[in-house]
């Protein structure tokens, strides 16, 4: 049986593992069998992550997490859990491939997934001008006229933060008014880069290498036309992977695996969890990574108070680093 099995290949999953194999817990980490690396594998140039001056290529920086993990004596699994058991003080984690694995932690970092729209161009042209997120890539839109589609206050935030660098922001609803709270419509509305298409979705993404520009329809009249923008950003909302875990972890409201304050610690004794399973508001990089910190530290002391006759671990605001 192992001591620590980790699930998901993310920030918050590869850095739970360096932690977790310099501890000497030789972590398993399960990766997935085709999506090794999150959602940063499907981003291009990223900026903004400590350490890297010049940027880094998303992929770039998840294969040096994950060749850090190696180094320190992580386990490597190419596979994806299609089963869990969460109960008693042995979990088992069963695999693709057939294969169950115990152990007596587990830290689930599976992270979330954006929204799409389901059509046309919108995996093609990803990093080539579709996008997901404003904080990452909004800096490469710079005198640009881009698109955001949606009407939450994502959809908002989006918009009114793309504004610092594109010359133009079109914000595409499907409907005559907004859901967003009234605050952050008002920003929007008294944003002069922003201008708003309303009943209109999106059917097409327009541009070989490149976006181009968007195919809209009348939601009312069913009339199309095509809008020429350099970008699009798509802010519909996204979902926490947390479908292995209903009915065997408390979920937040915003659907989100619930952890104790500051913790790590689920509602399961020796399972943690960490980055954007847990997180409905920041979602980046570094915020993952600082929780899969969190959650190997949280293992750590967990599996240390096992082995010295139940002693309670200390609590996570008495962790010293050393």
């Amino acid at each position: 049986m192992r001591q620590l099995i980790i699930i998901g290949s993310g920030p918050a999953g590869f850095t739970a593992a360096i932690y977790a194999a310099r501890a000497n817990l030789n972590p398993l980490v399960v990766a997935s069998s085709v999506e090794v690396g999150g959602e940063l594998m499907n981003t291009t140039e990223v900026e903004n992550f400590p350490g890297f001056p010049e940027g880094i290529m998303g992929p770039d920086l998840m294969a040096k997490m994950q060749q850090q993990a190696e180094r320190f004596g992580a386990e490597i699994a190419y596979d994806d859990v299609t089963e869990l058991d969460l109960s008693g003080d042995v979990k088992k984690v069963t695999l693709g491939s057939g294969k169950t694995e115990e152990a007596e932690a587990v830290i689930f970092a599976t992270g979330s997934a954006y929204r799409k729209l389901g059509i046309e161009g919108e995996d093609r042209l990803s990093g080539y001008g579709v996008s997901w997120c404003a904080t990452c890539d909004g800096f490469f839109f710079r005198e640009k006229t881009i698109a955001v589609v949606g009407g939450g206050d994502s959809a908002m935030e989006e918009a009114n933060f793309l504004t610092k660098f594109a010359s133009k922001v079109y914000v595409i609803h499907r409907r005559d008014s907004l859901k967003a709270s009234k605050i952050m419509q008002d920003r929007a509305f008294a944003n002069d880069k922003i201008e708003f298409i309303w009943n209109a979705e999106v059917t097409d993404i327009l541009g070989d290498t490149a976006v181009a520009g968007v195919t809209l329809r009348d939601t009312v009249t069913g009339e199309a036309r095509d809008l020429a923008v350099e970008g699009l950003f798509i802010a519909i909302g996204n979902d926490p992977r947390t479908h292995l875990v209903h009915d065997k972890l408390d979920l937040t409201q915003d659907g989100t695996i619930w952890v104790d304050g500051r913790s790590s610690r689920t509602s399961a004794p020796g399972v943690f969890a960490a980055g954007d399973v847990i997180d409905p508001t920041y979602r980046q990089a570094s915020t993952a990574a600082a929780s899969g910190t969190v959650a190997a530290l949280d293992a750590e002391h967990y599996l240390a108070a096992r082995g010295d006759a139940g002693e309670p671990a200390p609590a996570v605001d008495q962790l010293v680093e050393a």
